[in-house]
């Protein structure tokens, strides 16, 4: 018996080992009693723990109660519902049936006016009167992307919409808009707005830009004659006044300044057009030279066989005086030495003459010498790059169609100035010719006459 008080107090002693560690115990009747007091709270403990279970758990079961009741009441709502979204169902369909016999042709009319106010969008965001009237196209994309049908409101929106471009399209406004200089620089302006057709700011044409709804000035304007009609129109109060307008909403104006100008045609051809260029500069001064040598000489020497200017110097006064010298020789003597005289007289008069002739003849083979080098290039992005892109070869294409009509240009001129020239040297040729054989003729008359 004293054995297994021993265990027991043992067992006790080991399961409150943590507590009796804690605790200063002198003697076995103060563990027994310290045993005995936990052994009671921890009872109490379980007690309450069992109490709170039991309490939990009824509540529990009050609550799937309520759970179970919702649930029943659910099943036969959801029940009610499925037999009237049945009948609803059957409802909708006969009530659609109705709706469509209706509405007749009205589906495709609205489905007409969706269509429409999505091209209108379109129209509307380039349209020039945007850069006055911006936003107008918030009804029209509200109607393009809804489903359902528009009312009666919106149509009459559209319509509207509609007639104010049409009225706007015919009118010449003035207005407030920020413009965007070449500098990058936006500032406020005054602007004329030509229909729908063009604006103009301070003498320059404009460009609506419907990304940024912004007007920008165009980085090459057209000539200088429309830009001045573009600043009276904007300084003109009343009145009519004669302005450029295109009819093209800015197609043709596009394509007018992005057109390049005459120095830029000239830089695509390079160095072989720079070449074509000086022969023909040079060809028109010596063409210059030899026009007026010889007008002045074929005048002179004119008055000179009317008994005037006799003291000026020229080749039929020079002539003259080879007669003068040789007055005892016979008649065919004096021919030869007139024809010598005449002779020396001939390089002069056609000075310039062959170089005009050899210049004529080059141009036009320079310009087919830029036309193959031109294509060789051509011919060399195509073999690089293949032909997906036309850039590549423009480079090559441009010299090849630049070259060759600045050797036309060059070369036409300079055959017609050529023969022209040659016309004034054949006529002074033919006075001197003319004079040698009156000279001849003189002379044979004076010996018949002494004989």
């Amino acid at each position: 018996m004293k054995s297994i008080n021993i265990i027991v107090l043992l067992s006790l002693l080991l399961s409150s080992s943590f507590s009796v560690a804690d605790s200063k115990i002198s003697s076995l009747d103060q563990l027994v009693t310290k045993v005995r007091s936990e052994s009671i709270l921890e009872s109490k403990e379980l007690t309450a723990r069992e109490n709170a279970f039991k309490k939990t758990k009824n509540n529990q079961a009050a609550q799937l109660a309520k759970l179970q009741k919702q649930l029943n009441a659910e099943r036969l709502r959801g029940k009610h519902l499925k037999t009237r979204y049945s009948e609803n169902e059957a409802f909708i369909q006969t009530e659609s049936e109705h709706l469509h016999e209706k509405m007749g042709s009205l589906g495709e009319l609205f489905g007409i006016v969706r269509q429409t106010s999505k091209d209108l969008q379109s129209l509307f965001k380039g349209s020039l009167v945007s850069a006055q009237m911006p936003n107008r196209e918030a009804l029209l994309q509200l109607i393009s992307e809804r489903k359902s049908n528009p009312s009666i409101q919106e149509l009459e929106g559209v319509w509207r919409l509609l007639i104010d471009e049409m009225i706007e399209s015919g009118k010449v406004r003035r207005f407030q808009a920020p413009v965007i200089t070449l500098n990058g620089e936006e500032q406020l302006r005054e602007v004329v707005r030509l229909g729908a057709f063009n604006v103009v700011s301070e003498g320059l044409y404009l460009r609506y830009l419907p990304e940024t709804e912004r007007l920008v000035e165009l980085g090459r304007q057209p000539a200088v004659r429309y830009t001045q009609q573009a600043l009276e129109l904007q300084s003109a109060k009343e009145g009519m006044t004669a302005v450029a307008l295109d009819p093209s909403r800015g197609a043709i104006l596009s394509l007018m300044v992005q057109s390049p100008s005459l120095l830029e045609r000239i830089n695509q051809g390079g160095v072989i057009g720079y070449l074509i260029i000086a022969v023909g500069i040079i060809g028109l001064l010596l063409v210059l030279e030899r026009s007026v040598v010889l007008s002045l000489m074929q005048s002179t020497m004119k008055s000179q066989q009317k008994g005037i200017n006799l003291s000026k110097d020229s080749p039929l006064m020079r002539l003259k005086a080879v007669a003068t010298k040789q007055s005892t020789m016979d008649s065919e003597t004096l021919a030869l030495k007139l024809d010598q005289a005449i002779l020396k007289e001939r390089p002069y008069i056609k000075q310039f003459l062959s170089t005009l002739a050899v210049f004529a003849a080059i141009a036009p083979l320079l310009g087919l010498l830029g036309t193959v080098s031109g294509m060789i290039e051509t011919f060399q992005a195509i073999t690089l790059f293949g032909t997906g892109d036309p850039k590549l070869m423009s480079g090559g294409i441009s010299i090849a169609l630049v070259t060759t009509e600045l050797g036309l240009v060059v070369a036409i001129p300079l055959v017609l100035l050529h023969s022209w020239i040659s016309g004034l040297a054949k006529a002074v040729l033919f006075i001197l010719d003319e004079e040698s054989a009156a000279q001849v003729a003189s002379r044979e008359e004076m010996q018949h006459a002494n004989v």
